[in-house]
């Protein structure tokens, strides 16, 4: 579903605090004092989450950030903890009675299942806004070991910091992080708005609006997008894209 986002044979993650980031937001060619080859293109832009620039030569690229002190998150966590294998079954029995009910035109049995399917969905997207409230948790304490935790180990996964290209794979994706973060003081102050969640089975997405601010800074935005899969009963993200917005 996903195509790797580095090469095979060369995977390198270069870090530069101190080279120049465009603060305006438009592309523009930057100067790094850190890459040799001048034929190299690169494009800068700052965003809400984090500054970065992008170097464009096979599968190299840099993140930047140059953060000031930062502060708090606010975020919205559920803890509910329900057994997934059991609700993914529960969920598939009730809706065939559903239809069996449907079928030979009793409503009253058809009205009951609905119900309880409404209040297992219910439940089921409890556990996913748990679970995407511990990815703010570990994003704004710069928690690596509980960010590692909350990714599918899997080669399909997917990661999309604002701006920049997506990077595919567990390995990859949690060193990004890593590197995203070097240059912050933590915890980080975000914002979320517009949360919605849909569950079905065990594949889930988490939509909202992510706002950030640095201390002395403006707002920026991202919209998100945070993908989970239910695997023996527990949630794991497999796709994250955080798209920029103008505010």
């Amino acid at each position: 579903m996903f195509v790797k986002g580095l090469s095979s044979t060369t995977k390198e993650f270069i870090f530069s605090s101190g080279s120049f980031i465009n603060r305006i937001g438009k592309l523009q060619h930057v100067s790094l004092p850190s890459v040799a080859n001048n034929n190299k293109l690169v494009l800068g832009k700052s965003f809400g989450r984090f500054s970065k620039f992008l170097c464009l030569r096979q599968s190299k690229f840099i993140f930047g950030s140059e953060f000031g002190r930062v502060e708090r998150v606010k975020s919205e966590d559920s803890e509910t903890i329900l057994t997934g294998e059991s609700i993914a079954l529960d969920e598939q029995s009730l809706e065939e009675e559903l239809q069996k009910a449907i079928e030979v035109e009793n409503y009253a049995k058809a009205a009951k299942i609905r119900d309880t399917l409404r209040s297992l969905h219910k439940d089921m997207k409890t556990t996913l806004l748990g679970a995407n409230s511990r990815f703010y948790e570990s994003f704004k304490t710069g928690n690596l070991s509980a960010m590692q935790a909350l990714w599918a180990k899997k080669d399909e996964v997917c990661c999309v910091h604002p701006g920049v290209k997506g990077i595919s794979g567990y390995d990859d994706v949690i060193e990004s992080w890593n590197l995203v973060w070097a240059n912050y003081e933590f915890p980080l102050e975000i914002k979320l708005e517009d949360i919605k969640v849909h569950a079905r089975g065990d594949m889930g997405y988490v939509t909202c609006m992510e706002f950030v601010k640095t201390k002395g800074g403006r707002w920026g935005g991202q919209f998100v997008t945070n993908v989970f899969e239910r695997i023996d009963g527990q949630w794991f993200i497999c796709v994250h894209h955080a798209s920029p917005i103008d505010l």
